[in-house]
């Protein structure tokens, strides 16, 4: 066997093989990006599918890409290097060493506040610090947080970590709502003259891991497909929830993951809240629709690069039901089984697929995903009758493109009227008021080009530009009698072009300088108005 098949293969072993304890790694972290673009290279194999994933995981990756170090760039292999002194936690954990340091660098060179480790323990812990400001058209604002984060293993299968932090935005013109913008939603206490507002970002969790699997309970975001700046079934738009979380690859070519979250419907319960008798706050106990969301998806990788995946999530309300508690469960046919098929009494269920190439084509990576929120099967061409309730995204990148480390992509997503929304509001496919999937929401298409190139390493630079356009909302009126059904981008809303770019440096691991500038045309075609917004920003973060 030629060397290069040989280390491949025990590289594949390893990976495949090895017990990953869960302590799930910040999915903004810029590592996911450079294993991303070596699986796009072909160089490793790297199951990104959902994120976050765990630091075991990816330190395994790691180890992987080094085994294949001859195909790296100069670049390339700087950062694996600077990648692998984040990612020791595998190397370091269990070994019979009693040892607590403070301040100090641990023993793969990393500095960290905090490290305490003996043979069936470690502890780590580290300061999250950031400052920014933001300014242009009105807008003058400061933004800071501080915080701390923790994780640790316990033998050879318990893992936990924890990650507070709390931010504050003061200035004119902040963006409280969070509408029309990738950026995560907030939950938090808004100044009466909007000039303030804190908030916090709240991770957590506790995990048993077994040879091939895991099971997790915690809060923190949860991502599903690909998307370069949304993504369709799951993503980042949405605050932290909690949930179960169980992933197990029972088979190199085949993976299973099931989800249960608890989400916030932000509606009242009129009749389970009550008056205290007390006068201070308007004398009532409130409480809200408890919301609740399932979902569970298989993916299979018949050859190495090509992975292809089905879904099914149900939202549902009112009350946990242990039917949605089992993860094998058909959960569209368990509902119409429960609720008679009465749909005022049932609930609201997606479908969804994906499949995705990676170097078949070289150095290239093809996605698409579809969402399936409600579809006539049998009408889905008749233009009258059909209720086509669906999402769709197709995107692609290639890189190494004439110079190493350029990648350039584009993507396409449309997202039809009504995707999203439910009969029932306490069902909508939202979390504390925003969407769980594309931040767009529905009756709404985007055009994306990307640009991305790293001239040294760790100093990431990007250009991005996207059109995007958004119709009306509609009534559920429209949305469950109207025959034809409206037209994609009924009631036009706006539309809005949009030049973006970033450069970012992570000096040493965890601390970060960024800036960001960005040229907005927003054309509302409501109020027929134009108006054009240059935005500029800069900052440094530590402990993200």
């Amino acid at each position: 066997m030629k060397r290069k098949n040989l280390l491949t293969l025990i590289a594949l072993v390893l990976v495949l093989s090895a017990s990953s304890q869960a302590v799930w790694e910040q999915h903004r972290s810029e590592v996911y990006n450079y294993l991303y673009r070596m699986a796009q290279k072909g160089i490793i194999d790297f199951n990104d599918n959902i994120r976050p994933l765990s630091r075991i995981y990816i330190g395994q990756c790691l180890d992987s890409l080094q085994a294949h170090e001859t195909l790296l760039s100069p670049t390339e292999k700087k950062e694996l290097l600077f990648y692998k002194q984040e990612f020791s936690d595998e190397t370091v954990n269990g070994q019979d060493v009693t040892d607590t340091r403070f301040f100090r660098k641990d023993t793969a060179g990393r500095w960290r506040a905090l490290e305490i480790r003996s043979k069936d323990f470690m502890l780590r812990a580290d300061p999250i610090i950031t400052a920014a400001t933001i300014q242009g058209n009105g807008k003058d604002i400061r933004q800071y947080s501080s915080g701390f984060k923790l994780y640790g293993y316990a033998g050879k299968r318990w893992a936990w970590y924890f990650s507070f932090n709390d931010i504050n935005e003061k200035g004119t013109g902040l963006d409280t709502l969070r509408a029309n913008s990738p950026v995560t939603g907030i939950s938090g206490r808004i100044a009466e003259n909007k000039k303030s507002v804190n908030f916090s970002e709240l991770r957590g969790g506790i995990s048993y891991s077994w040879k091939n699997g895991s099971v997790s309970f915690g809060q923190d975001y949860l991502l599903w497909g690909y998307g370069e700046n949304g993504r369709m079934v799951l993503s980042d738009k949405a605050p932290t929830y909690p949930y179960i979380r169980l992933d197990y690859r029972p088979l190199p070519w085949l993976k299973f993951n099931y989800t249960h979250a608890w989400l916030k419907s932000n509606i009242l319960d009129s009749a389970r809240s009550y008056p205290t008798g007390s006068t201070p706050y308007g004398g009532m106990r409130e409480f809200y629709i408890s919301k609740f969301m399932a979902s569970h998806s298989l993916q299979v990788t018949p050859v190495k690069g090509l992975d292809i995946t089905f879904g099914e999530s149900m939202v549902y309300s009112d009350r946990l039901d242990i039917g949605y508690l089992i993860p094998v469960l058909f959960f569209k046919a368990y509902d119409n089984l429960v609720n008679n098929d009465n749909i005022n009494a049932g609930s609201n269920g997606q479908l969804f697929a994906q499949v995705s190439s990676r170097n078949h084509i070289r150095n290239t990576h093809l996605y698409t995903t579809l969402f399936i929120d409600e579809i006539r099967i049998a009408t889905i061409f008749d233009s009258k009758k059909s209720r086509n309730q669906v999402g769709i995204n197709i995107g692609g990148s290639v890189t190494d493109l004439l110079v190493p480390y350029l990648t350039i992509g584009a993507e396409y997503t449309r997202i039809n009227p009504f995707v999203y929304r439910n009969l029932i509001p306490a069902q909508n496919y939202t979390h504390s008021g925003y969407v769980l999937g594309d931040w767009m929401g529905n009756n709404a298409d985007r055009l994306l080009f990307t640009l991305k190139y790293t001239p040294v390493a760790r100093l990431k630079c990007a250009l991005q530009y996207q059109y995007t356009r958004k119709g009306g909302a509609g009534t559920l009126d429209q949305q469950y009698f109207q025959q034809p059904q409206p037209p994609f981008l009924f009631d036009l809303n706006y539309t809005r072009s949009e030049w973006y770019t970033t450069v970012s440096y992570e000096w040493i691991n965890n601390l970060t300088l960024n800036a960001a500038f960005s040229n907005s045309r927003f054309n509302d075609k409501q109020l027929n108005q134009k108006r054009t917004d240059n935005i500029f920003s800069i900052g440094v973060s530590y402990g993200l």
